[in-house]
């Protein structure tokens, strides 16, 4: 069932209103990035015939925009269509951990899950959970953008909301609130190899730890999970309106005993799976480790977790069916695959337009050129602490919506902020989180994020005509919110000289004092 929106009152409503009217405008959002694709093209032989460039900050080499109106580039263009499609990161990921969940969703696993969640849980609870959830999931990698969201849109509607505001709420936690977290993940040790080896250039000696921020990230938590709630309730689901559909709104009626034994059966297999997991994730020496260091953040479990994803919801599915009686043979888990396929089609044309855009970009070096440029800009500015800190904020969100990757920014960034903020006193765990801010809070209106054409698949699932301007102007009042709290909170941890992580104070000489 599809509805339109209603627009919320006032000058917000009417805003977002037109945010979305000039966004869906454009054409289909496979062909937008088919006409953003041919667009890079015909740039970057400008910027070739202008001769721009830029110094990199890490090699010290110049960095200059590679034409792709060549006959070079026509070449890489036609010998790499397929690969751009085929390696695009997300992909892989979302089809195979689909095949798993389809078996849950397929036997009637999510579906008897969620009216057991409906019937015990207060309603009212229902967004912090998913944001919360959102949140949490990032320590996961990718778990929360093909499981989290799409089930999330289920939830909202099966207790008579609309499932788009589910999408939204999800999306903020799990994109918006990236960097945030109660848990270390896998961004933690990346980016804190990046921050030390660009303070090695001021202090050869210097360690910045993967746990280097994580007072600051696990306070951002309770934060944005606030933040997104009261952005969800009072903004995002008004100007949606209600979901009015009678069948959609119908209370559910109670599990019936097929139902009831399913679950339990489901839940066994559950726990059983969850003993196999902490049994290979928490002896140090456990099979799921890595096999030389014993990590677990670089391990084979979190480079597995899509793996992970897909045999528990096969097993936990299948289980749930076996015990309902609503599997009779491994044609029914089949049939369950296949269907879900079928839903991605859209998805799998959107991406592979999304994936010819997102390697032009990288190949022309313009996305790059960008962020070096914007980082001089900032560095030559002369602010104050307060104003610089901002400042590097509102940049490395700006520089967000032309690359996606959080990693590929900072290793541009660092080199030039790290040892520049050092030299002012500051310490490179305090710059690192003033990066993770700005990062965050732009990646969900960002169509450079590899999983906004996913997001904008689940949309139109619920919103016939749906394009880019649809997820842009629900999620713009997250975005917004986001910066400017965040950005405040990180204000007042400057104000009040809060260390940001465990031997991680803001100032330099406080650090070397302990």
């Amino acid at each position: 069932m599809h509805h339109s929106p209603t627009s919320a009152p006032g000058a917000l409503g009417r805003f977002l209103a037109v945010v979305e009217r000039g966004g869906n405008a454009l054409p289909h959002p496979a062909t937008l990035f088919a006409l953003m694709a041919l667009a890079i093209v015909l740039v970057s032989a400008v910027a070739a015939q202008l001769e721009l460039s830029a110094v990199h900050p890490g090699t010290g080499k110049p960095v200059v925009p590679v034409s792709l109106l060549t006959i070079a580039g026509l070449h890489r263009i036609m010998t790499e269509m397929v690969t751009n499609f085929t390696s695009f990161a997300p992909l892989g990921t979302v089809l195979v951990a689909m095949l798993g969940i389809a078996v849950a969703e397929g036997s009637g696993l999510i579906a008897a899950a969620l009216k057991l969640v409906v019937l015990s849980a207060p309603p009212r609870a229902l967004t912090v959970a998913v944001v919360f959830a959102g949140i949490m999931s990032n320590t996961g990698g990718e778990v929360g953008y093909v499981l989290l969201i799409p089930l999330a849109a289920i939830m909202f509607q099966s207790v008579g909301r609309h499932p788009l505001a589910g999408i939204a709420a999800a999306f903020a936690g799990v994109s918006g609130g990236y960097s945030a977290n109660l848990l270390l993940g896998t961004v933690d040790p990346l980016l804190a190899g990046l921050s030390e080896e660009a303070a090695r250039i001021i202090d050869p000696g210097y360690v910045v730890t993967p746990a280097a921020n994580y007072y600051f990230m696990a306070a951002s938590t309770f934060l944005l999970t606030a933040l997104a709630t009261v952005i969800t309730e009072h903004v995002v689901e008004p100007r949606l309106g209600r979901w009015s559909a009678a069948a959609d709104t119908a209370p559910p009626t109670g599990l019936s005993a097929a139902e009831r034994r399913g679950l339990t059966w489901a839940a066994a297999a559950a726990m059983l799976l969850t003993a196999l997991i902490l049994w290979g994730t928490v002896p140090g020496t456990g099979f799921l480790r890595d096999p030389q260091t014993g990590d677990l953040l670089r391990s084979p479990f979190m480079s597995g977790i899509v793996a992970i994803i897909f045999a528990s919801g096969a097993v936990v599915g299948l289980t749930f069916g076996l015990g309902a009686g609503t599997v009779k043979s491994d044609g029914d888990v089949i049939k369950a695959m296949a269907k879900s396929m079928e839903t991605l089609g859209a998805y799998l044309v959107l991406v592979f337009f999304a994936a010819q855009f997102v390697a032009f970009f990288n190949w022309t070096n313009l996305g790059l050129i960008v962020a070096i440029k914007g980082a001089e800009l900032l560095k030559t500015a002369n602010l104050g602490t307060i104003p610089l800190l901002v400042g590097f904020v509102l940049v490395s969100a700006t520089i967000n919506l032309f690359m996606g990757s959080a990693s590929a920014k900072w290793a541009i960034m660092a080199p030039v902020f790290v040892p520049m903020l050092m030299l002012l006193g500051y310490s490179p765990e305090l710059t690192q989180t003033a990066y993770r801010v700005g990062d965050s809070t732009t990646n969900i209106i960002s169509p450079m994020m590899s999983y906004f054409a996913l997001i904008i698949a689940f949309v139109q699932r619920y919103r016939d005509g749906a394009g880019l301007g649809t997820l842009v102007a629900t999620m713009l009042p997250y975005s917004a919110t986001f910066l400017v709290g965040w950005t405040a909170m990180l204000i007042v941890w400057l104000l009040f000289g809060l260390p940001v992580g465990p031997d991680a104070p803001l100032y330099l000489e406080e650090r070397s004092a302990q």
